[in-house]
């Protein structure tokens, strides 16, 4: 199967099945010299994991990192970095009566269309559970960053129809309600309107917002490889994402050109900044050295309780009931694999821009 494999320069590799032995990661090209250890991809793994309320699934797994090679007395060697989360608590008797059809808003059809086989326990690599190796990748990926200076960090914007306005952020809240919500009130009454889609056997989706602070300038390239155009791929391979928007997004649309421009002026220190950040702290491709801010789109979870119309492989309309234990929202347990994917994406362009101008190389190799 192809298809998983990300970056160029710090390449990560997710493997496993939701219901096999176990999941995990290969991360390659990640420098010597990098402190690191279980502990590191834990506290970043614990945020994904099932079982944290009731509004995520009651499927018990402890997610525990076991690095199984790349590192040595507490550093990483310069060689991949293999990761392997164990599987713990599947009941894959769950999926018998969908082994033969189609369950509505899963990649069921399309895997049999593709492949002519699939792995129907839980939807095998198109289970949320594949992003478990992406989070363990990107808390690599963030400990890099942050000796550099920059930080990454995402949350919920939006459950339902309950969006939080910008200048109602209080992100000291984030992690004091288990939406990860950055205001106390919105999280209450988002948690009430969740709980009302339990009661009706139904699930809901809902806006993560993501931002990187401490981006240097000119990260990213100006055709293919644009910083904004890398960070769209990498959090629309996320299986429930359904829309990207960076800066402004599709709000830049209604807007005019002296309202959406970001005007440049120098501050006493003689730095360049910008008036504005409509533009999602890039330009052209590349960044601007501003914060980086770009918001993505959960679709509700597509396994809900209520019977839906489908089909089986014989040719017959059938009446389908989803049984297992599923999250009425995804929302709170993507919002690390999001912040994940993006560290992924930033290290990846911050290496590839290494090579940007022939000073560099002399510095280096003189």
């Amino acid at each position: 199967m192809a298809g998983s494999i990300y970056g160029k320069l710090f390449q990560i590799s997710t493997w496993g099945e939701s219901h096999g032995k176990g999941i995990g990661v290969v991360i390659d090209g990640c420098p010597a010299g990098l402190e690191l250890n279980e502990e590191d991809i834990q506290i970043y793994l614990n945020r994904r994991k099932p079982g944290q309320s009731k509004f995520t699934t009651h499927r018990q797994e402890g997610d525990e990192a076991e690095i199984l090679s790349g590192v040595f007395e507490g550093r990483t060697t310069g060689t991949p970095i293999s990761v392997l989360i164990r599987n713990q608590d599947q009941r894959s008797r769950d999926y018998s009566n969908i082994m033969n059809c189609y369950r509505p808003g899963h990649a069921d059809y399309t895997f049999d269309a593709k492949y002519g086989f699939r792995d129907y326990r839980g939807g095998g690599r198109s289970s949320g559970r594949e992003t478990t190796g992406r989070v363990a990748a990107g808390a690599v990926a963030a400990k890099i960053l942050r000796t550099l200076g920059i930080e990454v960090h995402a949350y919920t914007k939006a459950i339902g129809p309950y969006s939080i306005p910008e200048e109602e952020y209080d992100y000291e809240q984030i992690f004091q309600n288990p939406l990860y919500m950055p205001n106390a009130v919105y999280a209450e009454k988002a948690s009430a309107y969740l709980s009302e889609c339990i009661t009706r056997k139904d699930s809901s989706g809902g806006i993560i917002e993501c931002v990187i602070t401490g981006m240097p300038a000119g990260i990213g390239d100006t055709v293919f490889d644009k910083l904004d155009a890398n960070l769209a791929k990498a959090v629309m391979s996320i299986g429930a994402v359904k829309g990207f928007e960076i800066g402004d997004g599709f709000a830049a649309a209604a807007s005019r050109g002296s309202e959406n421009n970001d005007c440049f002026r120098y501050d006493e220190d003689g730095k360049l900044y910008k008036l504005t950040n409509h533009a999602g702290g890039t330009l052209g491709g590349m960044s601007d050295g501003s914060t980086v801010v770009f918001r993505a789109a959960v679709k509700p979870t597509a396994s809900i309780s209520q019977e839906q119309d489908s089909v089986d492989k014989d040719g017959n309309n059938i009446f389908l009931v989803i049984k297992g234990r599923h999250d009425p929202v995804i929302v709170p347990r993507a919002v690390v694999v999001v912040e994940a994917m993006a560290a992924i994406t930033v290290v990846d362009l911050l290496f590839s821009n290494m090579s940007a101008k022939m000073e560099t190389l002399v510095d280096f190799y003189k």
